[in-house]
């Protein structure tokens, strides 16, 4: 996925933009899509562009530039939203909405990437209890968390704090991470655990893309896999692209991890993905990222996520 944090982080899910689609039956709701808010934009780019963006990211915190859009995870055995994704947003006056492919590296390079990411977190945690009070529910928001975080930041005294602040349950938020962490399992497995002994869910998020090596499955605790989305793209068409998330879903079957499954966009994408026991689906088939209070709107009793 182009808009990593790191090659992790807080990913725009794009796709194709359908809208005013009916879901199967026991699909969930139906959201119309829309093309992406920051469809069209053509980023600045050359070293003068890049240089001013850093600097402006110096301060994007302070001045309450960034925003996060979620973007709903349907349940297939329920129909039921349980969960989103948190996704971030840098509205940077003058030159609208800048996205993560753009200005993580920025932040990586210059060492700020700890506090965004500590931002993302406590964000995340005090919107899902803000929910929670509105009377939406319980629900589980995901986080991406890169590998720059995991090594180099507090990662885990920033997980510990963001729940203690909000008042919510570990299992109410889950981390993602890419398979590029497993470049050094000794480091990461250790933090992996003390994450885990918090009680937050751990999932390994475009799995298929990354470190060749399945040896790591065996020992990594963590509790799902997310199958990435360019095996989703033409999986009706691709026999390639079959076999692998048909080996996919076998595997978490039987290592007992829960299967979620990003870009779906069609009724027949859903239907091969419930046919494999797919636990969850994300795309815009289900609905586009959306501000919270969007999301707070679909989920409300009687709303369309209900």
């Amino acid at each position: 996925m182009p808009d990593r944090f790191g090659e992790a982080a807080f990913k725009e899910r794009s796709g194709s933009g359908e809208t005013g689609r009916t879901p199967a039956a026991g699909a969930g709701p139906s959201v119309d899509a829309g093309p992406p808010a920051d469809a069209g934009r053509t980023a600045e780019t050359g070293p003068a562009a890049e240089a001013g963006l850093e600097e402006a990211l110096g301060t994007a915190l302070v001045r309450e530039q960034f925003m996060l859009e979620y973007q709903p995870q349907l349940e297939l055995a329920t129909g039921r939203i349980v969960g989103a994704e948190a996704l971030i947003r840098w509205h940077l006056p003058g030159r609208g909405v800048v996205m993560p492919g753009e200005f993580i590296p920025l932040a990586e390079r210059s060492g700020r990437i700890a506090e965004i990411g500590r931002w993302v977190i406590r964000t995340a945690c005090r919107q899902n209890q803000a929910w929670r009070r509105a009377g939406v529910g319980s629900l589980r928001v995901a986080v991406n968390v890169s590998a720059v975080q995991l090594f180099h930041g507090d990662i885990v005294d920033a997980v510990a704090s963001a729940l203690a602040d909000s008042g919510l349950d570990g299992s109410s938020l889950e981390l993602e991470i890419t398979e590029s962490v497993m470049v050094d399992p000794k480091r990461a497995v250790p933090t992996l655990e003390r994450l885990k002994s918090l009680g937050v869910r751990v999932s390994i998020d475009d799995f298929g893309t990354g470190y060749s090596s399945l040896q790591y499955l065996k020992s990594m605790p963590i509790d799902g896999l997310k199958i990435d989305r360019s095996f989703i793209r033409n999986l009706l068409e691709d026999a390639q692209d079959q076999a692998i998330v048909m080996a996919i879903a076998s595997m978490a079957r039987h290592l007992g991890l829960r299967l979620v499954a990003e870009g779906v966009e069609t009724a027949d994408q859903l239907s091969f993905l419930r046919a494999l026991g797919c636990d969850e689906i994300q795309g815009y088939y289900v609905s586009r990222p959306l501000p919270a209070d969007r999301l707070r709107e679909m989920l409300r009793p009687g709303g369309a996520g209900a």
